[in-house]
This record gives structure tokens, C-alpha cells and sequence, in this order.
């Protein structure tokens, strides 16, 4: 398996994106610090720019580098069994896309899975976007996704192909005076 994370990370580095499984979605990803590959992925996805994406990170130690401010009660946000994404009021380091146009940032940390190991090897932010093109269902399966998605990606990761997705992310915003919104 190390020897395919590798290759999967080389990939990555090379600006290439990957339809991978998340530990809740089947993925589509890329190197969220690559503005290139970024806007591939939007042009994949046929995707509007003022959409932002997600990207996953392997640590608090890792998001911290790409946030201004780390609220001191992110361990009890991030705490329980429920994937979630947090939005920051100012992200830093990462490619127009992900970045939103005003300023805010997506983050998750995955729980373990294929994808954090991937992100740990790869040692930067992937994006994390669901495997569908915009404005059409997310699909659950790996069987579902759209074959424009399959043929235009550049990797597909051959795991997990009988998984049936769980739901997307909760995703809470952190305002900046402190309070915490739900968005999803």
C-alpha cells in the first residue's frame, strides 16, 4: 500500500488530479496549493469559480498553516464521530478556488482512511470535492459516477469500489466574532 501512496503522491505533485475515496465521499482531488490543477478540476467539474472547495489536511498541526486564526476550542469542534468541515473567515497558502473569494477557507481532517494516509505522504492540502459534475446528484457509489468525470480525471485509485458512500461532511462556519454557524 506505501508503495501506491507514493505514486499516487508523485501524481499529486505533478499536478495531476485523482478520483479517490474519502472517508466520506468518493473524491475528486488535487493539490490545493497548485492554482493550475485547482482550475482543471473546476473546468472537470464544470463547476462555477465562485464555488469554493474543501480541502483535507492530515492535523491541527497542518491546518494551522493555512488559517490566520486557530480558534482555541478546535479540538471540541473537531471532536465526535462525525466528519466535519470547518469554514475559516481567512485562509492563506492555497489556490484561488479553495480560497473563496472572500477570504474563507474550507478544512477537514479526514478520519483514518486512504485519503489521510495520502495527504500524509503527500505532506500538503488535497482538494476534496464529491465525484460529480456540478449541479448533478452526488454519487454514492463508485458505479455511479458520471463516466465524463471517469474519463476526464487523471488517476482513478482502484480501492474501495463496492463502498457506498456515506453522507457528505457537516460543515460549520466560524464567524469572526467567535460563534459557530451550521451550513450543512
Amino acid at each position: 500500500m506505501m508503495t501506491e501512496i507514493k505514486k499516487y503522491s508523485k501524481l499529486l505533485h505533478s499536478g495531476k488530479s485523482l478520483l479517490y475515496p474519502a472517508d466520506t465521499i468518493w473524491g475528486l482531488g488535487c493539490d490545493a496549493t497548485n492554482q493550475k490543477a485547482v482550475d482543471n478540476l473546476f473546468k472537470l467539474k464544470n463547476r462555477p469559480l465562485d464555488k469554493p472547495l474543501i480541502a483535507l489536511v492530515d492535523s491541527v498541526e497542518m491546518l494551522s498553516k493555512y488559517v490566520e486564526n486557530l480558534p482555541e476550542n478546535i479540538a471540541e469542534l473537531l471532536e465526535g464521530n462525525q466528519p466535519t468541515t470547518l469554514v475559516y473567515p481567512k485562509g492563506k497558502g492555497l489556490a484561488r478556488g479553495v480560497i473563496s473569494q472572500n477570504g474563507s477557507l474550507a478544512l477537514r481532517i479526514p478520519k483514518p482512511c486512504f485519503a489521510l494516509d495520502l495527504i500524509r505522504a503527500f505532506g500538503k492540502p488535497i482538494v476534496s470535492t464529491s465525484a460529480n459534475l456540478s449541479s448533478k446528484p452526488i454519487p454514492s457509489s463508485f458505479s455511479e459516477i458520471d463516466s465524463q468525470i471517469l474519463a476526464q480525471v487523471d488517476e482513478i485509485v482502484p480501492l474501495e469500489k463496492d463502498k457506498i458512500s456515506s453522507v457528505p461532511s457537516r460543515v460549520l462556519q466560524l464567524l469572526p466574532d467567535g460563534t459557530v454557524k451550521q451550513l450543512r
